[in-house]
């Protein structure tokens, strides 16, 4: 979990309908969530709570493109903060990656997403895996990245399943043991 940087505030709070009171929510406190408008300053790409760790986890550890990282822990659903006016990029990225694109939703004009706070604390509902440090740059190098990843973490974790279901063991839960004849 990361916290964000003075910049990264003034970045992200300028997508508030009113960015000096949403600072000076955050300067009261710093934990509080804030509820943002998606399409200006960026958009969000949303995964589940599983594929989004993984492929968090593969973006980080390969050192990929990778702009700000959000977590709602209650609603189960990892936000990734892509440049804005990018739907159709990604969508072109992604379907270059596989026919059949993992489950996502876009977030865009129209939209809003609810950001934690500048200091969230481990066990807050919403938290940064990767907090805005600045004003993100932005590149397609970030999207392709994202699109790759996406579609590999849903390949790996499908793999997973199938050798989870192919290979029980005796005794695991619910299970019959294998009887010798």
């Amino acid at each position: 979990m990361q916290m964000m940087t003075r910049r990264g505030v003034q970045w992200l709070s300028a997508a508030a309908d009113d960015p000096g009171a949403c600072r000076a929510v955050w300067a009261d406190d710093p934990r509080r969530p804030c509820l943002l408008s998606a399409g200006r300053l960026f958009d969000v790409v949303v995964l589940g709570q599983r594929i989004g760790l993984e492929t968090f986890d593969q973006l980080d550890r390969r050192g990929m493109p990778l702009g700000p990282v959000a977590v709602d822990w209650r609603a189960r659903q990892v936000g990734f903060f892509v440049p804005p006016n990018s739907r159709s990029s990604f969508t072109r990225m992604l379907e270059g990656e596989s026919p059949s694109a993992p489950e996502y939703r876009y977030l865009d004009d129209g939209s809003a997403i609810v950001v934690p706070g500048p200091m969230p604390l481990t066990g807050d509902r919403y938290t940064w895996l990767r907090a805005p440090i600045r004003q993100p740059s932005g590149s397609s190098a970030q999207l392709a990245a994202l699109a790759a990843m996406l579609v590999a973490a849903s390949e790996l974790l499908a793999r997973a399943d199938r050798y989870g279901e192919e290979h029980t063991h005796p005794g695991d839960a619910g299970q019959e043991p294998a009887r010798a004849r």
